[in-house]
C-alpha cells in the first residue's frame, strides 16, 4: 500500500471508492456507508446485491447468469452475493479504470469472532483484497429488538477509515471494524482487537409449516458473555471500536512446520 491512500499514488487526484454491502442496495446501512464515503472522496460508487445476502459469506454465484441494474450513474444493483458485486465492479462495471478503494457495510449486527467466517460484508472486503485493493468491513453491533445506532458508525467511520488509510499494512490483509451498540458520546475509544470466538452453536427453531411439512430454522447465534482480553468481542462490549486487520492466507505456521517435519 502507499504511505497514504488519501491522494492516488501516481496522480493528484480524490480516490476512487467503491462501496457495497451484504444486506442489498435498500439497506439503511447501505446510506450511512455512502455518506461515510463522501466524506472521504466526491468519487464514491455503489454495487450492492439486490436483495439481503447476509450468510452468504466468499460464495460466488456459478450456476446461473447474473442481472446488472444500473440505478443512476455510479449506482448499480446486482442480483447476487457481495462476493458477485465486488467481482463485477472491478471486471465489468469499471474494467478499463480501477478502484484505490472498498468499503462493505455499514452491516446491521457485528461480525466479530467466528461471524468472520460467515458474513458477507466480510467477504466483499476479501474479494477486494483478492485484486490488491485496500479493503474495510464495517458492522454496527446491535441488540434484537432495539433501535440500531447508525449514528455511532457515523460519527466514528470518517476519522478512523482516514486515519488507518495513512498507515501501510499487509497487501493480503483487509481491516475488520465493529462499532459497539452505544450512542456516540458512549464510546470509550478504538482497540485494536484479534478475533474472538463466540460461536457456541447456533439457535434452531424446528417448526411444521401450514401445508404440515416440518423446517428448520436457523437464529441467531449463542454470545459467550465471557470473552478473553483483547479480542474484538471484549472491546465491543466494553463500548470500544474494535479494530482487527484480516489475513487472506489461513495457513497455520506451527502445524505446517510439524506436518513438514513429519513427511519428510
Amino acid at each position: 500500500m502507499p504511505e497514504n491512500l488519501l491522494t492516488r499514488r501516481d496522480q493528484d487526484e480524490p480516490l476512487r471508492i467503491l462501496v457495497t454491502n451484504d444486506d442489498g442496495i435498500n439497506a439503511p446501512g447501505l446510506e450511512v456507508l455512502e455518506r461515510v464515503a463522501h466524506t472521504i472522496s466526491p468519487e464514491v460508487w455503489v454495487v450492492a446485491p439486490e436483495t439481503n445476502q447476509s450468510g452468504a459469506s466468499h460464495s460466488l454465484t456459478l450456476r446461473r447468469p447474473l442481472r446488472l441494474r444500473r440505478i443512476k450513474p455510479r449506482r448499480y444493483a446486482i442480483d447476487g452475493t457481495p462476493t458477485d458485486c465486488v467481482l463485477l465492479a472491478i471486471q465489468t462495471i469499471l474494467k478499463d479504470a480501477s478502484f484505490d478503494l472498498v468499503l462493505s457495510g455499514v452491516n446491521q449486527g457485528g461480525n466479530l469472532g467466528e461471524d468472520v467466517g460467515y458474513s458477507g460484508t466480510v467477504a466483499a472486503a476479501m474479494e477486494a483484497t483478492l485484486f490488491n485493493v485496500p479493503a474495510f468491513a464495517l458492522s454496527q453491533e446491535y441488540k434484537g429488538g432495539q433501535p440500531v445506532r447508525w449514528e455511532t458508525a457515523e460519527r466514528f467511520a470518517p476519522d478512523l477509515i482516514s486515519r488507518l488509510l495513512t498507515e501501510d499494512w499487509a497487501q493480503d490483509t483487509f481491516i475488520n471494524i465493529n462499532f459497539p451498540n452505544r450512542p456516540p458520546d458512549e464510546v470509550q475509544g478504538y482497540r485494536v482487537a484479534t478475533q474472538g470466538k463466540r460461536k457456541l452453536g447456533d439457535e434452531l427453531f424446528e417448526r411444521v409449516d401450514p401445508r404440515g411439512e416440518p423446517y428448520v430454522w436457523i437464529g441467531v447465534l449463542r454470545e459467550d458473555a465471557n470473552a478473553p482480553d483483547g479480542t474484538d468481542l471484549d472491546a465491543v462490549a466494553k463500548g470500544y471500536v474494535a479494530i482487527t486487520p484480516i489475513h487472506m492466507d489461513m495457513t497455520h505456521r506451527p502445524s505446517l512446520a510439524k506436518l513438514l517435519e513429519a513427511l519428510a
